[in-house]
């Protein structure tokens, strides 16, 4: 069963088709899986199990796919990308000294 719409990765934030969000697909940029609860409209860390469904089954690990059948893909997925583009100087302003 693949998704109903398109959205983005919760990783990388790369653009998904609909038939991205298989039970066994990945996202085709950083391989992570898409079908997880991080994908999801019903995902939210204010909720009971990061869930607003309040029947779907508790699910530990929010980052890899799963059989939920309340799964619906999140297009509102925003933020920047967890890849850094240039990790020298992420790194470089992470020690500069103050003045």
């Amino acid at each position: 069963m693949s998704a109903e719409k398109s959205g983005k990765c919760w990783y990388c934030h790369s653009e998904l088709e609909p038939a991205d969000y298989g039970r066994q697909e990945t996202c085709p940029k950083c391989r992570r899986d898409t079908r997880v609860c991080k994908n999801c409209i019903h995902y939210d860390t204010h909720y009971n199990n990061h869930c607003k469904e309040n029947q779907a089954d508790r699910i530990v690990e929010k980052e890899r796919s799963n059989f939920c059948d309340y799964f619906h893909v999140n297009d509102q997925i925003s933020g920047t990308s967890q890849f850094k583009s240039d990790p020298k100087a992420a790194a470089e302003a992470l020690f500069k000294k103050k003045s």
